[in-house]
């Protein structure tokens, strides 16, 4: 029985949900106890011996105000009379009650108090404001299984959010009362990003909760030392992150040089690698690229014709840009770099990168760039330090007077997707063998860009995400600013099945690629062999089949080392 009571689903219901069912419970006990008294005054006071069915009836016709004829004429006592009056008036009163709370919010636009939708919250996480596309994090946030409150100060943003299913309120974070609507006294961390109003939040957050964990955003990684300095314990930098992502890929399509690679253990290492111009792999099919044999690393996914192939198809065909994502040794990867690398010696021309708007992303991109010894050309709206042409990046003659034509890359790293979507048309039109990396500010407009032209792009919000989940969780993630994602979990779910009886790939899309076990180096897949359910493995995918991975198996990311 006991067992059976654990498989049970937890039910969480709302203020507004519990209200509700308060009233129901309520009104079922009052007419009951409507019922007994009255049978019992009957028989008591009027000598009326009748069956609880009728004194039932009396009771709703009663209490309802549909009439009660049938039993007037056998009231005498002035007990009866006081009864049955007082039962009208708390049928009339429960009738507008029932108006107010239950009728007139289901079938009107009456004003509703989000508040009254949030479930009892402990141990979660408090979001304030958000400006990233809040829904790409709150799905992250609800797929993983992270209680969270989101505070905004839009009220139609908020409604919005909330008739969608997620857990927000209306108010300012500079307030307290909006933080103990969210019930700050249980949460376990508070993620903040309100823009110039970062500094404001942390200080009201700390004037409540000294030992509660601040996670801010700023688009400006200048601002991380003042923001840590008023109480923030971690400063997140997406902008810059994805910048110094885009120029890393830049860089390793150039110059054949891995980079952002994650270290699983001992021996093994997980890389993306961009196929460049001149590689001896390009035109070929997977399946003759002798990879392998050749290098000793696997290829557990690719990047072709913006589509990921987890693993890629063997009759797949490499072609310029094409992103690898290798597995093996850091000798095997190093081994797989100089095995790509571009035939014959790059000329300088060759090796000239475009960078297209010049804020927090297009900085470190030319850090990275410059560090690495290419040559860079920068454009930007308006004019400043280090900003080579002046123009929009949206138009031809712009694109032009940067020498786009004669580039091997170009960055986009435009704030407005619109603008970004043009000018990554535009700069394959300019030049059709150019490698252009896109920056985009909305999820949606990343297949947009892949189907414009560009051959890498990258989400501010999904790098947002991921950057706030590693932060939250302690998950492993091949870089945040990758178009892949790869974490580590416990293989429990999988006891005593192999990797193909799991279905893994064929109900989520994802690929183990590694096991570990009893504090042994992480080893390859042995197909055949069952789990026993206490190693970890390492999963690799997109964002979208990894959440469904960690909600079809349920199971918790693993902590780093852990």
């Amino acid at each position: 029985m006991a067992r059976f009571r654990n498989q049970l689903p937890e039910i969480e219901l709302t203020r507004r949900d519990r209200l509700i069912l308060y009233y129901v419970l309520g009104l079922m006990g009052l007419v009951l106890s409507y019922t007994l008294t009255y049978n019992y005054l009957m028989w008591w006071l009027e000598g009326i011996d009748q069956s609880l069915f009728a004194s039932f009836e009396f009771v709703v016709q009663t209490m309802t105000t549909t009439g009660y004829g049938q039993d007037a004429g056998s009231w005498s006592h002035p007990a009866m009379f006081l009864f049955v009056a007082s039962a009208q008036l708390s049928g009339i009163a429960i009738g507008f009650f029932t108006l107010r709370l239950i009728i007139i919010p289901l079938f009107t636009d009456a004003e509703v108090n989000l508040d009254d939708r949030l479930t009892p919250k402990s141990d979660h996480v408090i979001i304030c404001e958000y400006r990233r596309d809040s829904e790409v994090l709150l799905e992250e946030l609800r797929e993983l299984g992270v209680e969270y409150v989101l505070i905004s100060s839009d009220e139609e943003a908020a409604h919005d959010l909330s008739d969608d299913g997620y857990a927000v309120i209306h108010g300012s974070p500079q307030r307290v009362e909006a933080f103990e609507r969210a019930s700050i006294g249980t949460a376990r961390a508070v993620i903040t990003d309100a823009d110039d109003a970062n500094v404001n939040t942390i200080l009201t957050v700390r004037s409540i909760r000294e030992d509660i964990n601040i996670i801010t955003l700023t688009d400006d990684s200048g601002l991380q030392g003042v923001l840590k300095t008023t109480g923030a314990d971690s400063v997140l930098s997406p902008h810059g992150v994805l910048g110094h992502g885009l120029a890393q890929k830049a860089v390793s399509s150039l110059n054949a040089e891995l980079t952002d690679t994650i270290d699983l253990g001992p021996g093994m290492e997980v890389g993306e690698f961009s196929v460049p111009r001149g590689s001896r792999l390009l035109g070929k099919q997977v399946r003759e690229s002798r990879i392998r044999e050749e290098t000793g690393v696997t290829i557990i996914g690719a990047w072709i014709d913006g589509e990921l192939q987890l693993p890629p198809k063997p009759d797949a065909v490499i072609r310029q840009n094409t992103v690898l994502v290798v597995s093996g040794a850091l000798e095997e990867l190093e081994s797989f770099s100089e095995f790509a690398r571009a035939v014959g010696s790059a000329t300088a021309e060759s090796n000239r990168v475009v960078i297209a708007g010049y804020g927090e992303v297009g900085q470190a991109a030319r850090a990275v760039a410059i560090d690495a010894g290419l040559d860079v050309t920068t454009i930007d709206e308006h004019e400043g330090e280090n900003v080579d042409v002046v123009g929009d990046a949206a138009s031809k003659e712009t694109l032009r007077a940067a020498g786009v034509e004669s580039a091997s890359a170009v960055i986009l790293g435009l704030p407005d997707d619109s603008s970004a979507l043009l000018a990554t048309v535009l700069a394959r039109s300019l030049n059709p063998d150019i490698e252009v990396l896109t920056r985009v500010s909305n999820t949606e407009s990343t297949e947009k860009a892949l189907s414009a032209g560009a051959d890498y792009v990258l989400s501010v919000a999904r790098v947002s995400a991921r950057m706030v989940a590693k932060e939250l969780r302690g998950e492993d993630v091949l870089a945040p600013a990758s178009q892949i994602r790869l974490v580590r979990v416990p293989a429990a779910p999988l006891a005593g099945k192999t990797i193909a009886e799991s279905g893994i790939y064929e109900q989520t899309g994802c690929r183990v690629i590694a096991v570990e076990s009893d504090g042994e180096p992480p080893t390859n897949i042995d197909p055949t062999r069952p789990f026993t359910g206490e190693e970890r493995i390492t999963i690799v995918g997109t964002d979208e089949s990894v959440q469904q991975f960690l909600k079809r198996f349920d199971v918790t990311p693993a902590e780093n080392g852990g």
